[in-house]
Formats: C-alpha cells, structure tokens, sequence
C-alpha cells in the first residue's frame, strides 16, 4: 500500500514498486488526482479520508506492508494537532487490518536543537505511527534533491534569478542532501531487508554542505558566475519573504522548510550502510548534474513534457506553467480534423509560407538575431512541405518529427537560454469533441538573471504570437481537409 501517491515521493515509488513485481494499492482521498499518471491503471485505486481510521483498515485489508508518505504541510500551512492524529488513525487502521509493516520517511533532525513546529511534527508523526503493534521502518532523510522537490526548486530558483546573494545565518547550517533516487532505493530495498524492521535509519548523501555550498555547486553545473553575501542574522520570515518574491514557490510554504534548515540536518547513524550496504548513495554534484540533464542535452524529453499534460479529455485552450526551471505556455484545440491533416498543416510552416500569423515580428525577431551575430531567419527550408529531423528551419532547427503526431523545433537564435516550439496532434478519445487534439507547446529554459527578464520582456507579445500561430495552422488544417 503506497499513501501520498499523488505527492512528490509517492508518485515516484509507486512505479518503481511495479517495476520491482510487486502489487501496489494506492490510499488517496481524490482518486481523479491519479488520472494524469501513466501507471494509474495497474495499481489498485482505494479512496479514503485516514480521518475515518474504520473505513481506512477495510480498505487495507490483504496488504502485507504499508508507506505512510503523508506530509502534513497541506499549502503552507503546518496543522500538527492534525498531522499526528492522521498518523495515529493510520498505525490503528493497520493494525486492524493486519497489515505486517509500515514503512515511514521522515525528517533527519538534531535532537539537541530547538525544533521548528514543522520538524517537531514530521519527527513525532515517526512515534504516532509505532503507538500500534505494527513494526514500523522509519527513514529519516534531510533535503532531498531532484528536479520538483521544493527545497531543490528554491536553489534553481535564487541561483538562476540572484547574481548577488545577501545570505543570512541559515544558509551556512549543515545539510547533507540525498538525491531522490537512492531515497527511493532504501524504501524499496527495506522490504527485503529484514533487519531493518523496527528501526530507525537515517539516510544521506556521502558529503555534508552548507545550503550556500548547494548555490554555488548549482551555480558550477549551470556554469553561473554567482557571489554570496554572508549576513549574521537567520530572518527566517524575511527570508521566506523574499523567496516568495523571486521564485513560485509561496513564503507559507518556504518559512516551515527554512525555519528546519536553523538545525544541522546531517546523518548521525551509520546504521543505513551497514544495513544496505548494496546502496551507494551519488554527492550533491552528480545528483545535480542528473536532474538537470534533459535541459543540458538540448532536449525537451517526451516522457518528462507528456508528464505536464492534464488527463485524457481534460484539454484546456491555454495552459501557463513553470515546471523544472522552464517556462512553458500551451495551447490546446479539438479539431474536427484527421490528426494526419493536422499533422501536414504544422509541417509546412515557415520558409516562404511565413509563420501564418505576424510574419513581420517574425521578420524583425531575425533580423535582431542576425544584427547580434546570430543565424536570422533567412536560411529558409528545404522543401515546402517536408521536413527532417536535423534540418535548420529558418531559426529553427528540427529536434523530432513523429508521422502524424508530432513536430519539435529546437531555437538557434541568440537568446539567453533554450527554447524549443512543439506541435502535436493526436486522436481525441471522444470524437464528439472532435477528432483531433491539437497542443501548440513553447517552451524556454532560462539561463540566469537575464534568461527570466528576457522571457518576462517577450511574454506579452508570445500571447499573441503563439495563439495566432496556432489558430493559424488550425485554419491552414482545415483548408488542407477541404482539398483534400
């Protein structure tokens, strides 16, 4: 049984817990939540409120061994009174069921220091849950790191948007990062580890540093000149104000996660080594390296992009997100099309045939890029209406071309940072909406202070740009059909 499923860890084990053989049932209290993900439909999908702990031990009957990844920080907001009587209502309801294990991750905290609310309940929540006869296998882990996690997406966030770092207090206390994928071998590694029922086992990554060594090393992978400014006082609040103000990611949520790094979150147990000793956990460095990997590689990977799009028939005509450090603005239509015409309407944009909507912002955008030393947009194409993956494109490059469904476009025009430009039809699965998804995609990915004011100069203009782009190749589609 995997709980917090729809969550940052859970989403990721559940596939993993497949992968392995094993059969994975998944508690969530809103089942559509579970929809957008690939392997939804070979687990087992129960819905419960751990609120009622009667209908939660029904729902956990046949279950040998259960992870409890609930986190409590629902919105920003830290509910410990709440938090602890969920896990006691969990370790009841197991027990009752009879479920065998219960396998927790939790903080790495300092037992001597003053706990901030949010650590003091993610550690006592490990208590709850042994208040029943159900040994339970508690994993404590500090900051772990991987492209989505909210104190990762904080160092992506202020080192790509801050050259200079006014740093207090809190960003010199030590940590020692796990990256998410060895977090997950230990959960998954404990169910045939015997040994390991009944403790308590905290786990990290082989180096200790400072929240402002993980700036700088972020800095060094994105190869980003950055400098830090150490201050005397910690601000936690004024810190997570500030947080707020540059990054997505609302001060409610940054202050409890700063208020934790006051404390020296570093393992003191060497138990996780010699209880597994088969993991090798990766250094910050690497883990870095691996996270942001498809952004480095020039390529907007299919499994991670197709991640972003809501469940199957929940089309939205303009999507605008931020997801893994890039700005991404999306477009989606059903077209009484073929998704083939549709296909062949992207196909034969540019070139002589212009970009259908603007061609003179188009114009002008290239004719910037040539007067800066760039390659403008006169290179033109090929062929009017085919195209190879590799090919330039006027400033376009082709990255993928997938026969009727999709077209990639990968930017060569100066700019600071990356983007890509996306088309995809793909057959509706309801043809009383129509028989095409049309999705126009623009993606960037930033590359530091001046990557996000580019963006934010630009963004006005994209929204006309990119939908009339989009409803251009819809017109051009449907002409295509008629002469067809």
């Amino acid at each position: 049984l995997v709980t917090g499923a729809t969550g940052y860890v859970g989403g990721r084990l559940a596939p993993r817990l497949l992968e392995a053989g094993y059969r994975v049932r998944c508690l969530v209290r809103d089942p559509s939540r579970l929809a957008g993900f690939a392997w939804a439909k070979r687990v087992e999908i129960v819905a419960c409120d751990l609120g009622n702990p009667g209908r939660a031990a029904e729902l956990m009957r046949g279950v040998s061994v259960a992870y409890y990844l609930i986190h409590g920080q629902q919105g920003g907001h830290v509910n410990a009174e709440r938090d602890l009587l969920v896990a006691h209502n969990f370790a009841s309801a197991a027990e009752a069921a009879g479920v065998q294990r219960v396998i927790y991750l939790g903080e790495l905290v300092d037992p001597t220091a003053n706990l901030s609310p949010y650590l003091r309940a993610r550690h006592e929540t490990g208590y709850q849950l042994r208040y029943s006869h159900v040994p339970v296998t508690e994993f404590r882990a500090g900051m772990i790191v991987g492209s989505g996690s909210v104190l990762f997406e904080m160092i992506r966030y202020l080192t790509e948007r801050e050259p200079l770092m006014v740093c207090p207090a809190w960003y010199f206390s030590e940590a020692q990062p796990i990256a998410i994928r060895d977090a997950l071998s230990y959960l998954i590694a404990a169910l045939d580890t015997p040994e390991s029922v009944g403790r308590v086992i905290e786990i990290g990554g082989p180096t200790r540093l400072t929240y402002a060594d993980m700036l700088l090393g972020y800095a060094k992978e994105r190869d980003l000149k950055r400098w830090l400014v150490r201050t005397p006082v910690y601000a936690p609040r004024l810190s997570s104000y500030w947080v707020h103000m540059v990054t997505p990611i609302h001060w409610r949520v940054a202050l409890p996660l700063i208020e934790g790094l006051r404390a020296r979150l570093v393992v003191r147990d060497d138990a996780a080594r010699r209880l597994f000793p088969r993991i090798h956990p990766i250094d910050f460095q690497t883990a870095v390296h691996l996270a942001l990997g498809r952004i480095q590689r020039d390529n907007v990977e299919t499994s991670w992009t197709d991640a972003l799009v809501t469940a199957v028939g929940d089309v939205k005509p303009y999507i605008f997100k931020v997801e893994e450090g890039m700005f991404i603005e999306r477009r989606q239509v059903y077209l009484d099309l073929e998704p083939g015409v549709v296909f062949r309407a992207y196909m034969g944009i540019g070139g002589a045939r212009g970009w259908l909507y603007w061609d003179w912002s188009w114009a002008l955008r290239g004719w910037m890029d040539k007067a800066i030393g760039g390659v403008g947009l006169r290179r033109g194409r090929r062929h009017p209406d085919e195209l190879r993956v590799g090919e330039a494109l006027d400033f376009w490059r082709v990255e993928a071309v997938e026969q009727n469904q999709l077209l990639r476009l990968r930017a060569e025009m100066k700019a600071p940072g990356k983007a890509w430009l996306e088309f995809q039809s793909v057959p509706s699965p309801d043809e009383r909406e129509g028989k095409t998804i049309f999705t126009a995609t623009a993606y960037f990915a930033p590359r530091g202070f001046w990557g996000f004011i580019y963006w934010y100069a630009l963004w006005p203009f994209h929204k006309f740009i990119f939908a009339g782009l989009a409803r251009g190749i819809a017109s051009r589609a449907r002409v295509l059909q008629h002469d067809f």
